[in-house]
């Protein structure tokens, strides 16, 4: 199932994200495409609020993963791969361990590591219409 939304400020993203987390109630598991700029750490950040993640979230560019803390939900993991140059780099962080874990996981830049993205995951793709408008689209598994 797609579904698409047009996001024509940065306030429109917390009523996205509620609609994006209501579609889903099976996966935990998100891979974010687009272009650099695009504004995916900024929707992972509201998307986090709407888990219950209360810190202050960034990318986690030079860390590869930061780890997050809902009350709710326990752990949840943001990861960029955008600096990583090959696979191995991910499966030597335990990548794999993250992903079959029952832990929410956002990840930006899926594209290199995709060999471990699956089925499993809910694809949103982003991209710039003009000024702080956003095109996205979520591609849900049924």
């Amino acid at each position: 199932m797609i579904k698409k939304f047009i996001v024509k400020n940065i306030n429109d993203l917390d009523e996205v994200s509620s609609k994006i987390l209501e579609h889903n109630n099976k996966y935990k598991k998100f891979a974010f495409f687009g272009d650099m700029g695009v504004g995916k750490t900024t929707l992972i950040k509201s998307l986090l609020k709407k888990l219950g993640v209360n810190d202050n979230v960034t990318s986690p560019t030079f860390s590869i993963v930061n780890e997050y803390l809902s009350e709710k939900l326990g752990s949840i993991f943001h990861f960029d791969f955008y600096r990583i140059k090959n696979e191995k780099e991910a499966y030597d962080i335990g990548i794999d361990e993250y992903l079959s874990s029952d832990n929410y996981c956002f990840i930006e830049w899926p594209n290199k590591i995709n060999s471990f993205i699956d089925d499993k995951f809910i694809n949103v793709y982003i991209d710039i219409i003009e000024d702080d408008k956003r095109n996205i689209m979520i591609n849900y598994k049924k």
